[in-house]
């Protein structure tokens, strides 16, 4: 019997059936496909993480135009650093960052000497106005004035009175020489109506004059943001019309109610021989501001009828003369974007929640004022 021949190495690698450079090749692909995978997501990677951080580090940070709008108080601290004010006006959205904050004040020589305190500045300004705003030691406030909603111009001399050091005489002949206070040419001259509702800061520096100023140039500001002048022409009034409007608002309304009873007022004006309101607006606020007191629901049916004055609008049709009031930006901008409804009346049912129900007919309104009379009958504030 005869030995099987004897297989070499070399004969054996090349022997016919065996799959080795077969197996090796598919193992060459597996680890190219594998390779181009990994390349792909490191790629993406460095797109995602990397090409951002590259960006920025030669972009300029995100700033806003400026000027800004609306108003916010900050305080800033003894010893507080650059880059933490610009922190806390970007989380206020002061600025847009709080690295262009940095970079502004570090191209102002005089931002080593910003001082503690407080300040008013606004919503969404430039870094560089923010900045310059700091630095200036007159916008330090010494103390912080409140003015309300609404509040006549008498009543706001008792408030600027009260809490600065400065008396009523002194705000009142400011305000009798009204060529110094910047008013509009639509306000006749009159402050009424112009003396903006807001927090004010009152520095070393403030005078009557100047705190008054401020008031007025901060009506101005809200007219700019809400573009009074263009809105008013597009509903057919006058700037000085609007804030006659916007005033009756504020005096007879709130909140979401306010855009209703702009609605109503403009329904009565336009629309004089519907729902029997003969043009007449017939606001108690008017008499009460005729009668040079506050507003009160004790008005007598008397009183609207003999009331002697411009502004009785029981007896006289149209818009009074002029504002009642001081109102705030929610009621100017009622004023100019009024609901849509066919409302003609309007009566607060319920003094202490301020629920106010709003009708078509005089009958529908009759029906809310026996609402009013049942609830005074039981409720205090009556």
């Amino acid at each position: 019997m005869s030995e099987p021949p004897v297989v070499t190495d070399s004969q054996q690698q090349y022997a016919p059936g065996r799959r080795r450079a077969e197996k090796s090749g598919f193992g060459c692909l597996k680890m190219l496909v594998v390779a181009v995978l990994f390349l792909g997501v490191l790629a993406a990677l460095v797109w995602v993480y990397v090409v951002p951080q590259v960006e920025d580090l030669f972009s300029d940070p995100e700033d806003y135009p400026g000027p800004g709008h609306g108003e916010v108080s900050v305080k800033i601290d003894q010893g507080q650093t650059i880059r933490s004010m610009g922190e806390e006006l970007e989380e206020l959205d002061v600025v847009a960052s709080a690295e262009a904050f940095v970079d502004a004040a570090d191209a102002n020589q005089r931002s080593t000497s910003i001082q503690a305190g407080t300040y008013l500045m606004r919503l969404e300004m430039s870094a560089e106005d923010a900045v310059a705003l700091l630095v200036d030691p007159a916008n330090v406030a010494q103390d912080m004035v409140t003015v309300p909603e609404g509040l006549r111009v008498a009543d706001v001399v008792e408030v600027l009175a009260k809490n600065t050091d400065f008396g009523a005489k002194a705000f009142e002949k400011v305000i009798d020489k009204p060529a110094k206070l910047g008013l509009p040419s639509h306000a006749d001259g009159v402050a009424e109506g112009y003396l903006f509702p807001a927090t004010y800061p009152v520095t070393p520096d403030d005078t009557p004059t100047s705190i008054v100023q401020k008031m007025v140039d901060r009506w101005r500001q809200s007219a700019e943001d809400l573009d009074l002048e263009a809105r008013a022409a597009e509903l057919g009034y006058t700037p000085h019309e609007i804030m006659t409007v916007a005033a009756l608002v504020e005096a007879e309304g709130r909140g979401d109610d306010m855009p209703k009873i702009a609605r109503v007022i403009y329904n009565r004006l336009e629309n004089p021989g519907t729902a029997g309101v003969a043009g007449f607006l017939q606001i108690d606020a008017t008499v009460d501001y005729a009668l040079d007191r506050p507003l009160t629901v004790e008005l007598t049916q008397e009183e609207r009828e003999t009331t002697d004055s411009p502004y009785n609008t029981f007896v006289n049709t149209g818009l009074p003369p002029g504002p009642i009031g001081n109102p705030g930006e929610a009621a100017m901008a009622a004023a100019l974007e009024p609901a849509a409804g066919d409302w003609y009346y309007y009566i607060t049912v319920n003094l202490e929640t301020g629920e106010t129900k709003f009708a078509e007919s005089f009958e529908e309104f009759q029906q809310y004022e026996a609402e009013l009379r049942e609830y005074c009958e039981t409720a205090d504030p009556c």
